[in-house]
């Protein structure tokens, strides 16, 4: 399979989903703080962008939001719709839930970038990482919030879940759209089990 063959339209709706579901995460941060716009806006910006453009510096690609203004757009525009809407449409736990759905999707568009810039498997795995959890990173930093890698509960091992699988994958000869799919599923559903059970790895206790 040509490297160019990892992207398409399913990839491609993934990939915005990713940006719009982060955006939002990064916005409801600022609402739980009662920030202004401007905050809103930026926590949207730098949560929806960040690990795409970490990524892109990484894989030596045109970092995405610079060339296409469709994704600084719609970090914007979900910002003014989360700061439009009252507080109490959100439950206490919408920032996680926005957050796991930008986690599987992000992973899982982040390996497939990779590849298609012909990064060998393990690495472009390692890019969807990366790419999946650096926005919320950011975010919690920017926030003065503890990292929500820091929890006990899964999160990037979620994001591992995603992103390998979907090279596994399509290694192993599946249609990149089905690969696509499955792989943010079941990313999302460990990061779903994780949220709801607080299922979480055996931590070091040397």
């Amino acid at each position: 399979m040509e490297p160019t063959q990892y992207l398409g339209p399913i990839l491609s709706v993934i990939d915005l989903l990713g940006i719009a579901v982060f955006a939002a995460s990064g916005a409801l941060q600022a609402a739980q703080q009662r920030q202004t716009l401007v905050t809103f806006a930026f926590f949207a910006l730098v949560t929806g962008t960040g690990g795409g453009t970490v990524r892109d510096m990484l894989i030596g690609a045109p970092v995405f939001w610079v060339v296409d203004s469709r994704y600084p757009l719609i970090c914007l525009v979900t910002a003014l719709l989360v700061w439009m809407t009252p507080r109490a449409w959100w439950k206490d736990r919408a920032l996680d839930w926005f957050d796991a759905i930008g986690l599987a999707a992000y992973a899982v568009y982040g390996a497939a970038k990779a590849l298609s810039a012909g990064i060998a498997p393990l690495p472009a795995a390692m890019m969807g990482v990366v790419t999946a959890c650096m926005g919320g990173i950011i975010r919690d930093v920017l926030a003065g919030q503890p990292s929500i890698i820091l929890r006990p509960e899964l999160y990037v091992t979620a994001a591992v879940l995603a992103a390998a699988l979907f090279v596994l994958l399509v290694l192993a000869g599946m249609a990149v759209p089905v690969a696509a799919i499955l792989a943010a599923l079941a990313g999302f559903l460990l990061r779903a089990l994780a949220i709801v059970r607080g299922l979480a790895l055996p931590v070091y206790r040397g």
